[in-house]
């Protein structure tokens, strides 16, 4: 029997599973951040280590045991990393051959069928990636959010729902009943008072918030209702791009959804969906089921040169459910 690991390294918990070649989970480990940009490289290593060995000890395996590995890492993002992502990976001493990705692409390859295509992530931030048939090609945006102009994440969304705000209050939009409801959950006393103390620093409104949005949204308020289009369609406008690098336009693809955003439902992924199927018409949309460390766990088998199954994911998407 062979023996597998995976882990999915984020910007505020770190998973590792491992599985046998048949698909069954075996053990599972938990622990802190592993993204560098947040616990620097040395960070990264010890929240690697900790979820292994807690993985390994449910397992009751060895490092020695494993053929293959796969990681999902938050913070990679550039090829000019590689070498230091590979030198930390290096240090947790494992004898077998790995793979390590962008953490978006272990969504993908969760939640697609065929395990290509392109992922789209909508959270606490935004993020989009792209893989071909062969896992050769893969397309992305810069993962930078605002800086960059990838406004589709609860934190993007949240900076022009307060620029909208504060329009309402200079009588440069229309009015909007977001602004009684920030007033009412910071306890600022009016509008004025918000828009101060939000420029001033004094009261923080961030991608928490974003329900809010939402259901003011519901409620019927145009000015939330526009945002949230907006922001699908910056989603839509997102994987198009990607789209265009990896010449999917007259492919038949998944795209998956993943992200707390996308519980916000057609409001926000109507026009994400029209925006992409505009100019991809074969484009099928998928939410994300099954948890991203399952993803990187695959590319740990695919690493060792073994190929993935139906039945191989289905097994490991049931013995999972256990676990979660």
């Amino acid at each position: 029997m062979k023996y597998f690991l995976g882990a999915d390294l984020g910007g505020t918990k770190t998973h590792t599973l491992v599985i046998d070649e048949t698909g069954t989970v075996l053990g599972f480990g938990e622990s802190g951040p592993g993204n560098h940009e947040v616990v620097g490289f040395d960070g990264m290593f010890d929240a690697m280590q900790m979820s292994m060995e807690q993985a390994l000890n449910a397992a009751g395996l060895t490092k020695a045991d494993i053929a293959g590995a796969g990681y999902g890492v938050a913070g990679f993002d550039w090829p000019s990393e590689y070498d230091d992502m590979a030198k930390t990976i290096d240090r947790l001493a494992l004898s077998a051959p790995y793979k390590f990705v962008n953490d978006a692409v272990p969504g993908l390859v969760a939640g697609s069928e065929d395990g290509w295509g392109i992922v789209v992530v909508s959270g606490t931030g935004s993020n989009c990636r792209g893989w071909d048939k062969e896992h050769k090609r893969e397309g992305g945006v810069s993962g930078h959010g605002q800086l960059m102009g990838e406004n589709a994440g609860a934190s993007e969304l949240m900076f022009r729902c307060m620029q909208l705000v504060g329009y309402a209050w200079s009588k440069r939009g229309p009015m909007t009943k977001l602004a009684d409801v920030f007033i009412e959950k910071v306890g600022a006393k009016d509008l004025e008072d918000l828009i101060e103390g939000y420029t001033m620093y004094e009261y923080k409104i961030d991608a928490s918030f974003a329900p809010l949005v939402f259901q003011v949204a519901e409620e019927g308020d145009q000015v939330a209702r526009d945002l949230i289009h907006w922001a699908g369609t910056e989603l839509g406008e997102m994987i198009n791009g990607v789209i265009r690098q990896l010449d999917f336009k007259d492919l038949a693809f998944d795209v998956v959804m993943a992200g707390s955003m996308f519980e916000g439902g057609p409001m926000l992924i109507d026009p994400m969906r029209e925006t992409t199927l505009k100019f991809a018409p074969k484009a099928r949309f998928v939410r994300l089921d099954a948890p991203p460390v399952l993803g990187a766990t695959i590319l740990g088998i695919e690493s060792a040169g073994m190929q993935v199954t139906k039945d191989i994911r289905n097994r490991m998407k049931e013995s999972i459910k256990a676990i979660r």
